[in-house]
């Protein structure tokens, strides 16, 4: 079906203009890395802001169609594409703009391979700096792509775009699931600082014992299990095990179990609850281990939305990161219901964990199905 080639990424992309919007006097919509959901590929918040507001990042001039790559770490695999039309549109200068010459590249396609797990872990590895790892746009204009004729690579872009779309409908299936979850706890016992229900008024610190994890030397760490050694487990591990670390046994001082309740210290997001890795913690995490009461009621108690906006609206910059305030979370008001309602909660949760499990499966067999599907496609196997 027509003769596929290699070429750079800066091939098939047009020029795109940087701009200084503190010199206009109207307002512009401002994209930053933040205002990108990495896990479903979009742009979630055009914010428009006064050009004499604008942050001096603010610096490429974007338009509708236009793919944006981040191209700092951890946020490599944030990438989407530019939708809306309001305003004059600024990007970040920690976006390369890939603008595609219609006449060479569809934009769909072009927009599919940069979300691969091949350029993903290609930038991953080119990416440089101590502080803040990341590629330049040099770097990401040099990746080269395999080029199919234009028809080809629109057929592929739906073959990927139908399989994603199968995803993104089992995500939606666990989102109302976990839903269901927070409304039948707030049927069961109220808003976490409401106390609809008079039950007595204790504080988290009544309830709850948290425990700090440990740090050994980066010089230390390992990649390769052994039997010497124990995972080391921390915050972005509960979302990816790309980055596997392991210490020796030695120096493990804080464990963790899959059951446990781990609670993310610093963000952004800060205060994710977590559970299902077993190992030693770093200093990044928290332990909240229950004092009293049903762990399963406390976890998701954990997960209200007030106590987690409290939090935010206190949150504290240390070492350049969002932080938790410890203080105020222990002073935080726990209505405490009898135990007989906490564990009926409990037996509900674990019937809506059963079916979250089942979905989890055929989620993770569609993303199998994707990966395959995403190679083939590239590789030239299927068209």
């Amino acid at each position: 079906m027509g003769k596929w080639e290699m070429v750079r990424l800066g091939d098939v992309c047009l020029d795109t203009e940087k701009v200084n919007p503190t010199t206009y006097d109207k307002e512009i919509t401002y994209i930053d890395i933040s205002a990108i959901n990495s896990d479903i590929k979009k742009i979630t918040e055009y914010n428009a802001i006064s050009s004499q507001n604008a942050p001096s990042r603010a610096r490429q001039l974007i338009q509708q169609g236009d793919i944006l790559v981040s191209t700092v770490r951890p946020n490599l695999n944030a990438v989407a594409i530019v939708e809306k039309t309001d305003n004059e549109m600024i990007a970040s200068t920690g976006f390369c703009v890939l603008r595609p010459d219609k006449g060479k590249v569809d934009n769909k396609y072009l927009f599919e391979f940069v979300k691969s797990t091949g350029f993903v872990r290609s930038m991953t590895m080119q990416a440089t700096g101590a502080s803040y790892p990341a590629v330049s746009n040099k770097i990401v204009m040099g990746e080269r792509i395999p080029l199919p004729p234009l028809p080809v690579q629109q057929k592929i872009a739906d073959v990927l775009d139908h399989a994603n779309a199968l995803i993104e409908k089992r995500k939606a299936q666990m989102e109302k699931l976990d839903l269901l979850v927070k409304s039948q706890f707030i049927q069961m016992f109220g808003t976490a600082n409401g106390n609809e229900n008079g039950f007595p008024l204790l504080t988290v610190d009544d309830v709850i014992k948290f425990e700090g994890g440990s740090q050994p030397p980066r010089s230390t760490f390992e990649s390769v299990p052994t039997e010497e050694n124990i995972r080391l487990i921390q915050i972005r591990d509960y979302k990816t095990d790309e980055y596997m670390t392991y210490i020796p046994k030695s120096l493990a001082r804080k464990f963790c179990t899959a059951d446990d309740i781990m609670i993310g210290r610093y963000g952004p997001p800060i205060f994710q609850i977590l559970q299902g890795l077993e190992g030693a913690y770093n200093v990044a995490l928290l332990k909240a281990v229950p004092k009293m009461g049903n762990r399963e009621f406390v976890r998701e108690y954990l997960r209200q939305k007030p106590l987690l906006e409290y939090l935010e609206s206190l949150s504290q910059r240390t070492a350049g990161q969002t932080g938790i305030d410890m203080d105020a979370l222990k002073k935080y008001p726990f209505p405490y219901p009898p135990i007989e309602l906490q564990e009926s909660f409990a037996e509900f949760l674990k019937a809506a964990d059963k079916s979250k499990l089942a979905m989890r499966q055929a989620l993770e067999k569609q993303q199998r199905l994707y990966q395959s599907l995403m190679q083939k496609c590239f590789n030239g196997e299927m068209f």
